[in-house]
């Protein structure tokens, strides 16, 4: 068993050297620096090539950059590259001879930090023009919809699978009272094992469609899993499945050794009146077996420490500021949320089959550990993903974070009443099975029969005893089950933990596949600003078919104009070009100056966007522009006005365009 578990470590050595070997610093979520020619600009003659720099490296596919003519129809020459070598850029060269008018560039790319991101921008050559882009070629960064369902979905899959299996492995190699039955908490580990197993082969498949935006169609594609086998997130995935067969030799030697302290437990109950050669030959046997739960014990820490990385070295934790700490306290996390909620299943399992009192205790100071690990390593992680305070209210992935910390905290407090009925649990004696006799009939004694009348001559008198037997016992099965008060409400506060566990593994999930709020607020500062295009900015609306939306304001101030009401017209609402009057007044309707105002159009069906407008100025309280719209859908307006130094407002509100 020792040449076995050496080759077992040396396997999972290997396997961790090759996924971490790759990792290194960056900023997670690749965003769009700047782009050639600049986004809405008009350049006098058709370029050779589009050109677009990232934050950080990014990885291609040969459809990852798509320019479109006004007509619709592809004018590149596909297969894109990173211009001059440069791993933070991407190229692709255009058709010769193009026509002047306005052209669509959508691309999608992979972030070093394994997340797909994707945009659009236009620019027009001579003069802007009316575009027919199909909104079928313009994807963005969004994924089909079934394939994000079924994705996210196997990630989630995977995130519990992995808690089960190294929380319940944990649990049997620590708590597990020696000679307990293996069978139940044998199941438990296969099925975390499987689960893990099948979900790892899912995301796999599933990673090209999700990356590329395609259907799910292309989830059997070999070139897709080629091009994901080539990339970091596909490195981790095959070292998952390299480690889970690692893990399979691992259970089966944990199950073996489990099933023969069983036995030697058995038969210390039935020598214990042995002479003390035969006490004397039994500690000898026992020797090897605690032997061997060391070395299983080493085995398992090492592969739950591979294992978490193959999440930690693909996501968030790979990039971005302090690596070196980030990669280290991001598997940390990991594994204390494993400790905790795969010990939790475990441990409902025990209870349900009389776990000892003294193992449910144990369980519960690892828990209180594992509990405080989470909360170190967790403040770290929000610091480095949030960055300021006002991402935590202001970005998605500030939102998910506070609702994960509620969860936590509601588990937190769930886990106060378990140790609660846990004391109960220590100096409550055990409940000795109530005799049917002394149990209550279950209904009114029927009527009373003489002795020369047998019960079997009378039916009714027949049945109502048969019922008051069947009642008996099932009271009596419910009882066995369910044992003392204390430990089935120690089973069902278990429960409600679990349950509230379950909701953290899917938000935990989400916030992996979010911008941290740091990256979130730089995609806002380093957003390409739209130079004005030579097209006359200050085009008049058309009357009639405009659209007028009126925004309600408040920056929270005292200066002039910190409260009022924004007015954008749009004209004439089509795809285009289309012509943009902004108005700002304060309460009393007066037009007001203010510092500054910014105004941006998205189409989030898409993900296209945001399209800044470069705003003139038209007189006190008025602007005007152009704003080039490619696509009919339901866009949304953004407009940012600031009325001092320090206040500030965001408003927003959808138009049909198209």
């Amino acid at each position: 068993m020792l040449k076995r578990l050496g080759g077992l470590l040396a396997a999972l050595g290997a396997a961790l050297i090759m996924l971490l070997g790759g990792a290194g610093p960056a900023a997670a979520h690749a965003t769009l620096v700047s782009t050639d020619p600049a986004q809405n600009s008009v350049v006098p003659t058709a370029p050779a090539a589009v050109t677009l720099t990232f934050s950080e490296g990014v990885s291609l596919a040969p459809d990852s950059v798509r320019v479109l003519g006004p007509t619709g129809k592809a004018v590149d020459a596909g297969n894109p590259s990173h211009a001059d070598g440069k791993a933070d850029t991407a190229r692709v060269q255009l058709n010769s001879g193009l026509a002047n008018g306005t052209y669509t560039v959508a691309w999608r790319a992979v972030s070093e930090d394994s997340h797909p991101v994707g945009g659009a921008f236009t620019f027009s050559i001579g003069a802007p023009s009316g575009t027919t882009v199909d909104t079928s070629a313009v994807q963005g960064g969004k994924a089909d919809g079934l394939v994000a369902l079924a994705y996210g979905t196997g990630r989630v899959v995977a995130y519990a699978a992995f808690a089960l299996l190294a929380g319940a492995a944990a649990f049997v190699l620590i708590c597990w009272p020696k000679g307990a039955g293996v069978a139940r908490v044998q199941r438990l580990l296969m099925t975390g094992w499987v689960a893990l197993l099948v979900s790892t082969v899912a995301v796999l498949l599933l990673r090209g469609p999700y990356e590329r935006g395609s259907g799910i169609g292309q989830a059997l594609d070999l070139s897709l899993v080629r091009t994901t086998l080539e990339e970091r997130i596909g490195t981790a995935l095959s070292a998952r499945l390299l480690l889970l067969a690692a893990g399979g030799v691992f259970l089966s030697l944990l199950v073996g050794q489990l099933g023969q302290q069983a036995a030697a437990a058995g038969d210390d109950g039935e020598d214990s009146e042995d002479d003390e050669l035969r006490q004397l030959e039994r500690r000898a046997a026992e020797r090897p077996l605690r032997d061997a739960r060391l070395g299983l014990g080493v085995a398992g820490v090492v592969l739950a420490i591979a294992l978490s990385a193959t999440w930690v070295g693909a996501d968030h934790a790979s990039v971005g500021i302090q690596v070196w700490l980030a990669l280290p306290l991001g598997a940390l996390h990991l594994l204390a949320m494993a400790l905790w909620l795969g010990g939790l299943a475990t441990l409902l399992i025990g209870l349900r089959h009389g776990l000892e009192t003294a193992a449910v205790d144990l369980f519960s100071k690892l828990a209180a550990a594992s509990v405080g690990v989470l909360v170190v390593t967790g403040v770290y992680q929000s610091w480095r993903g949030l960055g300021s305070w006002s991402a935590l209210v202001d970005t998605e992935y500030g939102r998910l974070l506070l609702i994960k910390t509620g969860l936590v905290v509601a588990m937190t407090g769930v886990a106060w009443f378990s140790r609660g009925w846990l004391a109960r649990l220590r100096t409550e004696p055990a409940e000795e099975p109530t005799p049917a006799e002394e149990i209550a009939p279950a209904e009114e004694a029927p009527e009373p029969v003489t002795a020369s009348t047998p019960a079997s001559a009378d039916p009714v008198r027949q049945a109502q005893l048969d019922r008051q037997r069947a009642a008996l016992a099932d009271a009596q099965q419910r009882r066995t089950q369910q044992g003392p008060p204390a430990r089935a409400g120690l089973r069902r506060a278990v429960l409600v933990e679990a349950g509230v566990a379950v909701a953290v593994l899917v938000v935990t999930t989400m916030l992996t596949n979010s911008p941290p709020g740091r990256v979130a607020e730089s995609i806002a500062a380093t957003a390409p600003a739209a130079p004005a295009a030579p097209a006359a900015p200050g085009a008049p609306v058309v009357p009639g078919k405009s659209v007028e939306l009126k925004l309600p304001y408040d920056t929270g101030g005292k200066a002039p104009g910190s409260k009022g009401t924004a007015t954008v017209a749009l004209g004439p609402a089509a795809t285009g070009q289309n012509a943009v009057q902004l108005t700002v007044a304060d309460e009393s309707g007066k037009p007001v100056a203010v510092p500054e105002v910014q105004l941006a159009f998205t189409l989030p069906d898409r993900d296209l966007g945001p399209l800044p407008v470069t705003l003139q100025p038209s007189g006190t309280g008025h602007w005007s522009g152009t704003a080039q719209l490619p696509l009919a859908g339901q866009w949304v307006v953004s407009v940012v006005i600031r009325s001092s130094d320090f206040d500030q407002a965001t408003v927003v509100k959808p138009v049909t365009v198209g």
